[in-house]
């Protein structure tokens, strides 16, 4: 081994030459080869957090329901009552994804469930967040339905519903799309398992899949841009098995129900390595194992391979000494092999041996502590420049002669939106973006009903699953939107938060708990940097207005292909509570003669640049991204309140979140949802009409109620000072208001139900 290892291992192991001067300095030695290889593994970015450690200690993580938060185990737990925990986590497969997009979305999917089910809990439950570039580059189609299709197949033969996300399109994720699986499960509160090394001379069990090649440096590569060699990381990308999955997770809960285990862990990022450093680490403890004891499927692996390996469905179990038959014997009923390859002790080390020679000796303190980063915090110049644009600068919308809209039924898709500046035709149109268009060509190939648990299925503002044997139910939704972050991060990192508790609210769920997916560019960029620390500070100051804790997660970051950046993208998971199911609401208008009513801010005048700004509108008619996204917390936390309130006293009939497209999207999404058409009252607002019609301010709900609820609806929102405007009522089969908009809700749900399968499938 040289004094100086060269840069080209360096790079291989993502360590800086002044990390690796740091280990030799806290070793007092020179790391051997499979330290070394350990060592890159451990201080990664993916699993050390060297950039964003700092940052993260900003969250609120504490809560009355909060049982295990923020950095505590696998994944976080929050109690719903009757001893009963929501166990949660979201991670990212980023990088494999976009080299391998089938293989890359499943394991993704594969190591979320392992993370729930390795604390005890069974997963009822799969979400996902998703990003790509344009569907017109055949590239991004091709990562499009790769990823969708891994998503499917995991899920799928795996049993689990996948009842909720989302799918956004923008030229930044071209190359580097953004992949977010997130898995929830039920478990007993007291009946948690901790994955942690206890008690010299408990046995190290490794149960699952042979180990493999496949997916050694995943942690590194997770930890570096792509750019035009990245193909070559291919070997990088794991491949699954979801039928070995499921018996694993099988024979894990039913152990769990014995007392032969002190803990678990799962074997993902890092592989060996990162499960018997963490269980360690947590445990207080040291390990020792012996690689030639680990199965293996190819010959000639080293011990760096061994001990790098990302083969999935794996486990690690720490066996109460003397009990190891009684657990091979429940591995064994399940076709599961399993080798005892190691024990616990007491000496706070993490020793790796290849039969009598030790080929690894390091303290487990150290390969979790590496060196964090923090940086200076300085707002790039352009972005000052993109937030003071004004679009006064830019044409308003046309409005139309009162009855005389032009019924444009029958025409092609080209004809029928061919016409920017009326509000009828740029509403198709938004319609037809892939952002807004219904997302059923995705959800339909994932099973969302498997287990019988879902109540409302994906296409709302929420998932809601019931909760077998109580009146319980939970909400799930996962949300951010990448522009506002790229234009305002702080505010763009709240209004993740805020519009994410906003869909728990709609579906009439109190908003419990967070788990996040920060995903950004390179954070030793000043400007990647600045974002980064900007969104976690709306994000923790949303989290703290709106009580909604963060309990787990993930950051993902150096996702840039070829030194550009995708945008900051803070994905956010959360989780609701519903105390009664005949309390759930829904999107759709009900009933002819119904009042809609606006909760929230109205159009103004001195909002609209703030409405347009980062709009999709903006983007899709005018390819500008520019202005100053805003959100105020406080009216926002009245707002759920208040909306929550009436729901639970069942004042209102249907409650839906106005975001991506604005008012008339959601007005025309309530209509599609419930088969029936919206005539507005003559509306009047003192502003653009493209920012009162497609504007995305925030903090703005529409519900539709009985005529006879209305002024208890108003009482309500004056008490909570909760803004209100009424927009008008439920009836016939268009959608109508005045002078701008005049659409059959026929034509609306083609356009929108149809528009995302027509661009997957072009040519």
């Amino acid at each position: 081994m040289p004094t100086k290892v060269d840069k080209k291992i360096l790079d291989e192991i993502a360590l800086s030459p002044d990390e690796y001067d740091l280990i030799e300095r806290r070793l007092g030695r020179e790391p051997t080869p499979v330290e070394l290889g350990i060592f890159g593994a451990m201080w990664s970015e993916h699993c050390g957090y060297k950039h964003s450690k700092p940052l993260l200690r900003l969250f609120p993580t504490t809560g009355e329901r909060v049982l295990i938060s923020l950095g505590e185990e696998n994944a976080g737990v929050v109690d719903i009552g009757d001893g009963q925990a929501v166990v949660m986590k979201i991670e990212s497969h980023n990088h494999p994804s976009a080299i391998e997009p089938f293989q890359g979305a499943a394991t993704g999917v594969g190591g979320i469930i392992r993370d729930i089910f390795t604390m005890g809990a069974r997963p009822i439950a799969l979400l996902n967040s998703l990003r790509f570039g344009p569907l017109d580059d055949s590239r991004n189609r091709f990562l499009f339905n790769g990823v969708v299709a891994g998503i499917a197949a995991y899920g799928n033969c795996m049993g689990l519903p996948t009842v909720a996300g989302e799918v956004y399109f923008d030229p930044t994720y071209t190359q580097n799309p953004l992949v977010n699986a997130m898995c929830v499960g039920l478990a007993q509160a007291g009946s948690l398992i901790r994955a942690r090394a206890a008690g010299a001379g408990n046995s190290l069990l490794l149960v699952g899949a042979d180990t493999g090649r496949d997916g050694i440096h995943g942690a590194t590569f997770a930890s570096v841009e792509l750019d035009d060699a990245s193909e070559e990381r291919r070997p990088a990308v794991q491949v699954g098995n979801p039928f070995m999955e499921k018996l694993l997770m099988e024979a894990c809960l039913e152990l769990l129900h014995t007392d032969y285990v002190v803990g678990m862990q799962d074997l993902g990022a890092a592989g060996l390595t990162s499960s018997i450093v963490e269980c360690a680490d947590k445990g207080g403890s040291g390990v020792e194992i012996d690689v030639l004891k680990v199965s293996r499927r190819e010959r000639g692996m080293t011990p760096y391979e061994i001990m790098l390996s990302e083969s999935q469905e794996r486990m690690l179990v720490i066996v109460k000494q003397g009990y190891e038959d009684k657990v091979k014997a429940v591995f064994d009923r399940w076709d599961l092999h399993s080798d005892v390859i190691g024990h616990v002790t007491d000496d706070g080390m993490v020793r790796v041996r290849e039969g009598d020679k030790v080929v690894a000796n390091l303290p487990a303190e150290l390969l979790t502590s590496p060196p964090t980063y923090t940086r200076e915090v300085i707002k790039p110049a352009w972005l000052s420049k993109l937030q003071t644009f004004s679009f006064r600068r830019l044409p308003d919308i046309q409005a139309e002669p009162k009855h005389g809209a032009k019924e444009s039924w029958g025409l092609s898709q080209s004809d029928s939106i061919k016409s920017e500046r009326s509000a009828n035709q740029i509403l198709l149109r938004l319609l037809a973006s892939p952002t807004i268009a219904s997302k059923e060509y995705v959800y339909r190939q994932y099973d969302h009903q498997v287990l019988t648990n879902t109540v409302v299925a994906p296409g709302a503002d929420a998932a809601v699953l019931r909760i077998k044997g109580t009146r319980k139910a939970i909400a799930l939704t996962t949300d951010c939107n990448g522009r506002f972050c790229y234009l305002e991060p702080q505010a763009g990192g709240a209004i993740a938060v805020a519009e994410a508790a906003r869909n728990l609210v709609c579906v009439g769920a109190k908003p419990l708990a967070v788990t996040d997916c920060l995903n950004f560019g390179n954070p030793e960029k000043p400007d990647i940097y600045y974002q980064l620390d900007q969104v976690v500070r709306g994000m923790a100051e949303a989290c703290r207005t709106l009580d909604t804790p963060v309990i787990s997660g993930n950051v993902s970051l150096y996702n840039e292909t070829n030194g550009e950046a995708v945008h900051p993208t803070p994905v956010v998971g959360m989780v609701g509570l519903i105390d009664d199911l005949d309390r759930i609401c829904r999107p759709a208008f009900q009933q002819e003669g119904d009042f809609v009513l606006m909760l929230g801010g109205a159009p103004s005048r001195g909002a609209d640049d703030a409405a347009l700004a980062g709009s999709e509108y903006a983007s899709l008619v005018h390819d500008k991204l520019a202005g100053r996204p805003q959100i105020d917390l406080d009216l926002e936390s009245r707002l759920q309140s208040c909306c929550l309130q009436a729901i639970h006293q069942r004042l209102i009939k249907s409650a839906h979140d106005c975001a991506e497209g604005g008012l008339a999207v959601a007005l025309a999404e309530s209509c599609i949802a419930g088969h029936i058409g919206f005539k507005d009252w003559s509306l009047a607002w003192d502003g653009r009409n493209d920012a009162a019609l497609f504007g995305e301010a925030q903090s703005r709900i529409i519900v539709s109620l009985a005529p006879g609820m209305v002024s208890k609806m108003i009482d309500l929102a004056r008490a909570a000072r909760v803004p209100v405007t009424k927009l008008g009522t439920v009836g016939g089969d268009r959608l109508v208001i005045e002078g701008h908009i005049d659409l059959s809700v026929r034509e609306l749900e083609q356009v929108w139900r149809s528009a995302l399968e027509s661009a997957v499938q072009a040519s």
